[in-house]
């Protein structure tokens, strides 16, 4: 009962309720901008009519191949157009998409393979021999594998597959699709990182996805026709659900298998990028590149980026060279990001060290989530000081439909009506987040709280220092103290003794690195360093 006193014939009905699905974004676009160009890969170039087209040949050819409404359809694919096809083509026959990292290990990769349980995989011939041995390993009945050749990007068929375009060739470009008959049906099976265990398997529904889009076309200040460089992997929370949006604002996808410098300022010139996602290791990556691998642009370039928060350094140099970075936050349980730095007049005036540090912080929720707050233990929101630590909550449909086969796991990320991120942050009294570490990357020594996060900043500050983690060491005295990994710019030096005394200059002695070493980081396929090797690390050295 609403606020009317009868509603007698008021109920929902095929004219006024519609579930709520990304896919209609692309049937839209094919319809309003048929000729426009769609998705752009060195020669391949489609229009809205033809990706339409293709997408539609996928989702039939997997039904004629046997996948059913409810299946699973895995792809091990670069960021490559099949991988942006199977965003819309295998949710169209009624299929989940499984997008698996390129980068994972054989085990992990059976491992998946069985838990989500997938009929079929579009592999990228790269990683053929991987899913081959994966495929052994298999305890469940094995997928059917189609090849997707990549002969732009070097990667030629091994031919003991059906490959995909002959694959797409058996498909319907007429082919009706099937749309969910509830906004709450499984679209997208996403594996978490798996670095303390099994990776969980977290599921997406349409409504979700479909929020999370427009959320994020209101969120990054969008009009229509944007072009947008694929840099966040299509396998890490979907692209943060950025080929699904594309549509919705006539936008261009502009397809990047290799994420260098290079290739980056070559597609902001020669295509016109407008737009891009990525950690901030791609921002130092920018702001770092080599004279001869810069190009020039005469526009701005709209950039989201997350992953960690990124070094008030970093972001203070590329704001000179014509990016305009946001800051957002998000998780893989929350289809990539939910969370916006959203920008007030009033830091306007703001310049240098003081401006970076505000965009630096996480910020608000986005308008598709009711409520993003930091909480203490007994789920009570902390002091909004700026100095008061809790675990950062979500609360709203851009929250993913739980854990695969995990009910136990699920109800606990659950517990008390919140998405637990296990992000500690504080509250600034203007209400908007800012992340002082993952709970595993606070360094407690002698009873002190130090935050990974605020030392790496410090270090990332020296004109030497390229990139910086911060973990924490063993000690016998203090129980664990600071341990700074390094890597340094080309043709810059700088040792330990020094970084010591630049951190001490500005931070408390006790938050001052213990042992500064010098080596390339580990990285994920995202550019998120890989701590947890580092942990290891930092118990030899």
């Amino acid at each position: 009962m609403g606020w009317l006193a009868d509603e007698t014939g008021l109920g929902k009905c095929a004219a006024n309720h519609v579930p709520l699905t990304p896919l209609s974004f692309l049937r839209r676009a094919r319809q309003i901008y048929p000729d426009h160009p769609a998705v752009i890969y060195g020669p391949h170039r489609k229009t809205y009519a033809e990706h339409h087209d293709r997408v539609s040949q996928l989702a039939s050819a997997l039904t004629k191949i046997g996948i059913k409404p409810g299946d699973v359809v895995a792809t091990i694919l670069p960021n490559i157009p099949a991988q942006a096809e199977a965003h819309f083509g295998v949710p169209a026959c009624g299929a989940v998409l499984n997008t698996i990292n390129t980068r994972l290990d054989v085990d992990t990769i059976a491992y998946i393979l069985d838990h989500g349980e997938a009929k079929l995989v579009l592999c990228d011939p790269q990683f053929i021999p991987h899913l081959a041995e994966a495929i052994e390993l298999m305890e469940q009945e094995p997928p059917k594998v189609i090849e997707v050749a990549d002969p732009h990007g070097g990667a030629k068929a091994f031919g003991d597959y059906l490959e995909y375009e002959d694959f797409l060739a058996t498909g319907d470009p007429e082919f009706d699709w099937i749309m969910p008959e509830d906004e709450w049906e499984s679209l997208a099976l996403n594996y978490t990182s798996g670095t303390t265990g099994r990776p969980k398997g977290v599921v997406y529904h349409h409504r979700g996805a479909y929020l999370n889009a427009m959320g994020q076309v209101l969120s990054w200040r969008m009009v229509l026709h944007p072009v947008y460089l694929t840099i966040v992997p299509l396998f890490h929370c979907n692209g943060w659900c950025h080929t699904w949006m594309m549509p919705a604002v006539g936008g261009t996808v502009v397809c990047c298998r290799d994420i260098t410098a290079h290739n980056i300022y070559d597609a902001i010139a020669d295509e016109g990028v407008t737009h891009f996602g990525g950690a901030p290791i791609v921002l130092n990556m920018l702001v770092n590149a080599p004279e001869q691998e810069k190009r020039a642009f005469d526009h701005a370039v709209e950039v989201f980026t997350a992953g960690a928060p990124p070094a008030p350094a970093t972001l203070a140099k590329i704001e000179t060279m014509g990016f305009h970075v946001t800051q957002v936050y998000g998780l893989t349980e929350t289809y990539g990001p939910d969370v916006e730095c959203a920008w007030q007049a009033a830091w306007e005036p703001l310049q240098g060290a003081e401006r970076a540090a505000m965009k630096a912080r996480q910020g608000v929720a986005m308008p598709f989530m009711e409520h993003v707050t930091v909480m203490d233990e007994q789920m009570t929101i902390i002091p909004a000081d700026g100095e008061t630590k809790g675990e950062i909550m979500h609360r709203g449909n851009g929250v993913m439909k739980g854990y695969l086969k995990a009910p136990k796991a699920t109800r606990e990320a659950f517990e008390g009506g919140y998405f637990h991120s296990g992000d500690i942050a504080v509250l600034h009294p203007d209400s908007y987040v800012q992340i002082a570490d993952r709970a595993k990357d606070i360094i407690i020594s002698g009873g002190e709280n130090i935050s990974s996060v605020e030392v790496e900043n410090t270090l990332m500050g020296h004109e030497a220092v390229l990139l910086c983690a911060v973990v924490a060491k063993p000690d016998e005295t203090w129980g664990e103290v600071p341990c700074a990994f390094v890597e340094l710019k080309p043709g810059h030096e700088a040792g330990e003794a020094e970084l010591i005394a630049f951190a001490r200059e500005r931070l408390a002695g006790f938050k001052t690195p213990k042992k500064v070493v010098f080596e390339e980081l580990p990285k994920t396929s995202t550019g998120k360093i890989q701590k947890f090797q580092l942990r290891t690390r930092a118990r030899e050295v």
